[in-house]
């Protein structure tokens, strides 16, 4: 029993290390794809990996933000604006996926819907640039708006937000290298206002709501450090590939998911 305590933790730390070093550069935790890991391989119960995924969050997330921050990148006022929107999002979300989606089936195909048209949208939008100006900067209400309503999503799916609010805000004229370190600050301040959130509901719900602490703290301390290190490697890093390998990543969970849903 102790041996396959620490084979899971062990599982869970090197797979939060190697996810966030690939998606930090632009702008999302890496939660996302650690959600299929923590279903499928770490065997983690819904919807105790919803909060579990938020904790991940928690704890990963300064790595990167401490990375940014050295570099300057880390200011403007998106970042304020997200959070705006995202944090009172996350708590209707964690009550929708408490009281009205318990299921696994039900979320797996869930999860399957927000994935499948994003990771789309973004490989062809990175294959076949638009020949058209980029479109104006949304204005500040609507950024705040959209990340409200993203913000329900993440408390739904257990990822922050930042894997939607990223590539809608690039897709809208903002910069990757703006649009990154807000979506990661946003992302780590709603999951800590998410796991609050599922905290309180175990105590009033029935079910495996709790998150998983000690797998939580583990997957968190490896996407700590490979948070940092995709901050670091990002001037480095060609955007198009990175833009491609998450496409292909969300297209590939959702297909995924589908099959075991419908099946």
């Amino acid at each position: 029993m102790a041996w396959e305590f620490w084979q899971t933790g062990l599982l869970g730390l090197c797979a939060g290390l190697l996810i966030a070093v690939v998606t930090a550069p632009v702008g999302v935790s890496g939660a996302v794809f650690l959600l299929p890991v923590q279903l499928s391989v770490l065997g983690v119960p819904s919807p105790a990996v919803t909060p579990t995924n938020l904790l991940f969050n928690v704890v990963a997330g300064p790595g990167a933000l401490i990375r940014y921050r050295r570099t300057g990148r880390l200011t403007g006022p998106l970042a304020r604006l997200l959070v705006a929107g995202t944090a009172p999002g996350v708590v209707v979300g964690a009550v929708i996926r408490v009281f009205a989606l318990p299921g696994p089936t039900v979320f797996r195909l869930l999860v399957a819907a927000f994935l499948l048209p994003l990771g789309t949208w973004l490989c062809l939008r990175t294959l076949r640039p638009s020949p058209r100006p980029p479109a104006p900067e949304p204005s500040r209400t609507a950024v705040t708006a959209l990340a409200l309503g993203v913000g329900v999503v993440g408390g739904i799916y257990g990822v922050g937000g930042g894997s939607l609010l990223g590539p809608i805000l690039v897709g809208r004229g903002l910069p990757v290298a703006v649009v990154a370190p807000a979506a990661l600050a946003a992302t780590f301040v709603t999951s800590i206002v998410g796991a609050a959130a599922y905290a309180v509901l175990s105590l009033i719900a029935p079910g495996d709501i709790a998150p998983l602490w000690t797998l939580g703290l583990l997957c968190g301390l490896g996407g700590l450090a490979g948070g940092y290190l995709g901050a670091l490697l990002q001037p480095r890093l060609p955007e198009k590939a990175l833009r491609l390998l998450l496409g292909g990543l969300a297209v590939a969970v959702s297909l995924l998911y589908l099959a075991q849903g419908l099946g």
